[in-house]
């Protein structure tokens, strides 16, 4: 079965870690612009939240790439960009509804989660427990469920 990242916002300190080391593992950088992880936070309130690619089932960003630069890894299930094949239109970025591509002005290319190979870097080095690697079942879409449903109110307020 197909794992997925885990956030549990609730355990976030917003501290950004999962940034630094995400823009480390892939470019050799601590260059939070270069992440394929971002943390999403509400002052106003305390919060944080990374937001990371659901490595969807159906997947928009795949669909929309005209170029056929994003496939379905089948040993992590991960969705991967071919940089050698991706023209920069952003297409992907505007069908993904989580916000998880992101556009790379310099390269003129998009980059995305990828797992790492089915080690993600960012579980491994979040220093409260945020991010995990799961199972992508039911439970995980429950456990996003109830989240959603818990903080519906304040993310509204927030607006």
């Amino acid at each position: 079965m197909d794992k997925i990242l885990v956030v549990q916002p609730e355990k976030c300190t917003g501290c950004r870690t999962c940034e630094l080391v995400c823009s480390f593992t892939h470019t050799g950088e601590f260059n939070p612009e270069l992440s394929r992880i971002s943390v999403f936070s509400y002052e106003k309130i305390g919060f944080s939240v990374p937001m990371v690619c659901q490595q969807c089932g159906v997947s928009a960003c795949m669909m929309v790439c005209s170029v056929g630069a994003i496939t379905r890894n089948a040993d992590t299930g991960a969705m991967e960009v071919d940089d050698s094949k991706c023209i920069g239109c952003k297409m992907c970025t505007i069908a993904c509804p989580f916000g998880a591509i992101h556009y790379h002005v310099s390269t003129n290319i998009v980059s995305k989660c990828d797992l790492c190979g089915g080690e993600p870097a960012c579980v491994k080095l979040c220093p409260s427990g945020a991010i995990s690697y799961q199972d992508a079942n039911t439970g995980s879409l429950a456990k996003r469920k109830a989240f959603a449903a818990k903080f519906k109110d304040v993310f509204e307020e927030v607006g």
